[in-house]
């Protein structure tokens, strides 16, 4: 199947703005039951936001970065978890993209394939004739409960070889699904954990992650298409950004639904609306949202203008990519921090959004590639000159 009009990013943007009102009205039953409604699946799929990052030849979008990360935090304003898993989605999508293209085809015979995918290479692979055998667990597996395929990283082992990381396709019913999302934030995210127990893997299913991360990749259809001609990691970077600027906006049209006839307890305001305080917390909040939406969309600028020119990065701008996901992640938690500390000890009760948000994003936070000290450290030490220490970047 083959697209022949593809919609605009505008347009992919105003359908995301469109299904907020549904995300929201189904939060709580999410975070309650820890995984995604079943209704807000099939707007996702009916509203074909999970083919932005699907080749043409299947009937995908290839959207560019900044349409992606557009629509994401969007998804963002009516549910943290849903968009993280849309994240998630997109990245594994366009890795999806990455394998031979007789893997794709297999992939992606059922036009409404979601794929989801792990970066941690937590499990091992050890080499059998033909692929490799896979043994191991793979935890925060956001997206698997409703996936059919998932690509994951692994740590290629043996005898005669040093370890090397890897990637891997595997259909999700290779995989034993283990109900342990119980947690603090994300929690509609279904997270969970898979379990590999000797599953095979076909060559063609299994890429090295070092040619991957230095831009080389299997497939010969989509090697000289924009959206694959991008780096892995900084790809990556910029997409999972993108529910953090989202839960910053939702956190101050909450606050503002809130605000009207609020009093400020233990004070002689009788509405929270006219204290200086108040708007000094609503100018700092809107200000370091403002500085979020920078970083997130300064990311995905340089990833679509490098990529249509067929440029090379530098390890300077791969290494700022990392900096801009962590300055996205940071900016966006003192936002709704800002905001959830201002909206009073009623906000407290699980029926006010706010607080889910401020949990949410202290969740996201802590994911190991979001960190922003981390991804500060990174830049300053390809500022003052010495190589990363790190593969991904």
């Amino acid at each position: 199947m083959t697209v022949t009009a593809v919609p605009t990013g505008a347009e992919l943007v105003g359908r995301a703005a469109e299904l907020v009102p549904q995300l929201r009205s189904h939060a709580l039953w999410m975070e309650e039951n820890r995984r995604i409604h079943d209704d807000v699946l099939g707007a996702l799929s009916d509203s074909g936001l999970l083919r932005m990052r699907v080749s043409h030849r299947y009937g995908g979008f290839e959207s560019d970065m900044r349409t992606t990360v557009g629509v994401i935090s969007e998804l963002a304003r009516g549910d943290a978890s849903v968009a993280w898993t849309t994240a998630v989605y997109a990245i594994s999508t366009w890795m999806a993209g990455l394998f031979p293209d007789e893997v794709q085809d297999e992939i992606f015979a059922d036009p409404a394939v979601r794929i989801s995918g792990i970066l941690s290479p937590t499990v091992r692979a050890v080499p059998a004739p033909g692929g490799v055998v896979l043994n191991g667990r793979w935890t925060f597996n956001s997206g698997a409960l409703h996936s059919s395929w998932n690509t994951n990283a692994a740590v290629l082992v043996g005898a005669d070889r040093q370890p090397q990381p890897i990637m891997v396709a595997v259909p999700l019913d290779d995989l034993t699904v283990v109900d342990d999302w119980h947690t603090s934030g994300l929690r509609g995210s279904g997270s969970v954990s898979t379990v590999a127990e000797d599953v095979f893997v076909p060559d063609a299913r299994v890429l090295h992650m070092g040619p991957v991360l230095a831009g080389q990749h299997g497939s010969a259809r989509n090697a000289g298409r924009p959206v694959w001609r991008a780096p892995f990691m900084p790809t990556a970077c910029a997409t999972v950004g993108a529910p953090a600027l989202g839960m910053a906006k939702a956190a101050r049209e909450f606050f503002m639904e809130r605000l009207p006839g609020r009093k400020i307890s233990y004070t002689d305001y009788e509405s929270q609306r006219e204290a200086p305080l108040t708007h000094l917390q609503l100018a700092e909040a809107a200000l370091r949202t403002d500085e979020a939406a920078f970083h997130a969309f300064r990311a995905a600028d340089l990833l679509d203008s490098k990529s249509a020119a067929g440029e090379t990065w530098t390890p300077e701008e791969r290494a700022r990519v990392r900096l801009d996901l962590g300055s996205v992640c940071r900016r966006s938690q003192e936002a709704v921090g800002i905001l959830s500390s201002a909206s009073g000890g009623s906000s407290v009760y699980t029926d006010v959004p706010i607080q889910r948000i401020e949990r949410d994003i202290r969740t996201m936070s802590r994911h190991a590639i979001i960190h922003p000290d981390t991804n500060l450290e990174l830049y300053g030490r390809v500022l003052a000159g010495l190589d990363p220490n790190t593969l991904y970047i």
